[in-house]
């Protein structure tokens, strides 16, 4: 029994610390959401090159400063346009650089709707509540497997633990919710320069979530260990009630020690109390008649008697 405990203590601990490190390199990445914007290509500048430039658009001549000489432009339609891609995250949001070479950058509270920044803000604030619990959490997991603790201090110090746990998953959950409310929100009312075309979730939102449910699955072990350990003890006590019950009431009708040992080892924990007092050693008359036999040719007594 108390190895299948350590076990689940292990197991318990071990979610924790898995939780915790999706959480981490969920919050500290970008890659919530990605996608692709629509946006129109800019005009070339420097020399010409022999190669066609994909992300720029350039004129027929590179004198822009002769108003004599008539400039046009050999793009049209949809080639006018470029699909850059950007992934965001919690803190920031990053888009291809114009020459399509790198990521730039910047805050993704520039981003979301002036009047609505106060979700982000709560994003922001559950996130970190999460990560701080599930660290408690864990670390009340570790000190419980110190073996310089008393056996109720551990039992505490389980159920604190699988409380730091459990609010810091409802934590974690409002934190993922308030970032999708967010971003869609971000999505159709951001600034015309930022709104995406197509976009979906990406690797961090599914770590961020993978990291929800193993931290849920830790409490959930948590919890169930430190119940069990209390149902253990409460019917241990129920036995050692129920011992000295039947003790007591072999003394008060005068039996030897050795019927007491009859009771309280050779029969089941879950023995009851004999119904019927035993009267020296011997269960009373019950009114039925009985013939007592001969003992080598020698009566015990004569006549019947009532069993």
């Amino acid at each position: 029994m108390g190895l299948e405990r350590r076990r689940r203590a292990s197991l318990a601990l071990t979610l924790s610390f898995v939780a915790l490190a999706f959480a981490v390199s969920a919050v500290t990445t970008s890659y919530w959401c990605e996608g692709t914007r629509k946006v129109a290509k800019p005009f070339c500048t420097g020399p010409p090159v022999k190669e066609k430039q994909l992300y720029c658009i350039r004129f027929n001549s590179s004198n822009l400063n002769d108003s004599r000489q008539v400039q046009y432009i050999f793009e049209t339609g949809e080639e006018k346009f470029i699909m850059r891609k950007f992934h965001t995250g919690i803190f920031f949001s990053c888009e291809q650089a114009v020459d399509m070479n790198g990521f730039d950058c910047r805050s993704f509270a520039e981003i979301a709707p002036e009047h609505q920044r106060g979700v982000l803000w709560l994003c922001v604030v559950a996130e970190t509540l999460y990560l701080s619990l599930l660290f408690i959490g864990g670390v009340l997991m570790i000190l419980e497997q110190c073996p310089c603790f008393s056996v109720m201090n551990k039992l505490k110090l389980s159920a604190f633990a699988a409380m730091c746990t459990a609010l810091s998953g409802l934590c974690g959950m409002v934190a993922h919710m308030m970032f999708t409310t967010i971003f869609h929100l971000a999505v159709s009312m951001g600034p015309e320069d930022w709104r995406p075309k197509t976009w979906d979730y990406s690797w961090s939102y599914a770590l961020a979530w993978c990291s929800f449910g193993t931290c849920m699955g830790s409490a959930v072990t948590t919890l169930n260990r430190y119940t069990k350990t209390i149902i253990e003890f409460k019917y241990k006590r129920h036995n050692i009630e129920k011992n000295l019950m039947i003790k007591q009431k072999m003394m008060e009708l005068g039996l030897p020690e050795q019927m007491w040992d009859v009771y309280l080892t050779a029969e089941p924990a879950d023995a009851e109390i004999p119904s019927e007092p035993l009267v020296n050693g011997h269960k009373p008359s019950t009114g039925a008649p009985c013939v007592f036999e001969e003992v080598d040719g020698v009566p015990e007594q004569q006549g019947e008697a009532y069993c």
